[in-house]
């Protein structure tokens, strides 16, 4: 169907061209009420853009005047063309580029390509080498949490929960500097080695970081744990089960919050982890507050 506009003064109306000329069969179909006109709906695409969903997102959307009936959500709009990259590089070279795959957790992404590389090669990682990873990843995991619960909280409309885990954040990665002079300056991680080695004294600077974000975790999460707003938005909603999660070959805490206790760490244990001691942590509602 084909439409013109009509520009008045005071707004501008989009209608049928059917209901605009004398010849597109008005007189046969009735002429409509002043300002009044059959519904149309359209489809409406928005994006790929970054409406507050932390990524980019495409919503092909359909619309009746101002009333969304439909949104269908359309993924995958994040590929950055590394591979193509990638092709004038060697391996050491790409490392860097590894980090905006995601750059809350740069250091797990540097990790997992060094490792792939490593074993195409055979070559073997010293124990000093894994051990510094699995620190720095680990810091960066700490960061990467605070940082996501925080943003949600806004999201959902609590925003005192961002403003504990920005505070708990800065503190990590700014008060002390041990994480940022992890990530930037001293083990970014290189094919079978890590770039340097740590500075005197970084083992003493990373303790002090974490010993103000364990002791009493709820004194942070009870923002989330008792916010009726946080509970309201969270909570029955965005239910997956655990047959689902399993079909769709989810992963991380959109599978671990149905009850699977699925951990590459545990499970497939790299760099050392099955030497270390830890929780998985498992859901059994599969909500977004089990997530």
């Amino acid at each position: 169907m084909s439409f013109v506009y009509f520009v008045g003064f005071k707004n501008l109306t989009l209608m049928p061209a059917e209901f605009a000329y004398p010849d597109n069969g008005r007189e046969k179909r009735g002429r409509p009420a002043p300002g009044e006109f059959p519904p149309e709906k359209m489809s409406l695409s928005m994006g790929p853009s970054h409406p507050s969903t932390h990524g980019v997102l495409r919503l092909q959307m359909e619309i009746d005047g101002e009333t969304v009936i439909k949104a269908d959500p359309v993924v995958g709009y994040l590929h950055r063309g590394d591979e193509k990259i990638a092709e004038n590089m060697t391996y050491n070279q790409f490392v860097p580029y590894t980090d905006r795959l995601d750059y809350l957790a740069p250091l797990a992404n540097n990790v997992a390509y060094a490792l792939a590389v490593e074993r195409l090669a055979g070559l073997e990682v010293p124990p000093r080498c894994q051990a510094i990873r699995v620190i720095v990843a680990e810091l960066a995991r700490i960061s990467s949490h605070l940082m996501g619960l925080g943003a949600y909280g806004i999201d959902v409309g609590a925003w005192t929960i961002f403003l504990y885990t920005f505070t708990e954040r800065e503190n990590s990665t700014n008060s002390s500097g041990a994480h940022r002079r992890a990530l930037h300056l001293t083990v970014t991680p290189a094919l079978a080695a890590v770039a340097r080695d740590v500075p005197e004294g970084w083992t003493e600077r990373v303790k002090r970081v974490l010993r103000p974000v364990p002791p009493d975790p709820r004194r942070g999460l009870g923002d989330a744990t008792r916010n009726k707003i946080f509970l309201d938005r969270t909570e029955g909603i965005g239910v997956i089960s655990r047959a689902d999660a399993i079909a769709y070959g989810l992963t991380g805490p959109n599978l671990r919050c149905t009850g699977v206790p699925l951990d590459l760490r545990k499970d497939r244990p790299y760099s050392g982890y099955d030497q270390y001691e830890f929780d998985v942590c498992v859901g059994t509602k599969g909500d977004s507050y089990d997530r």
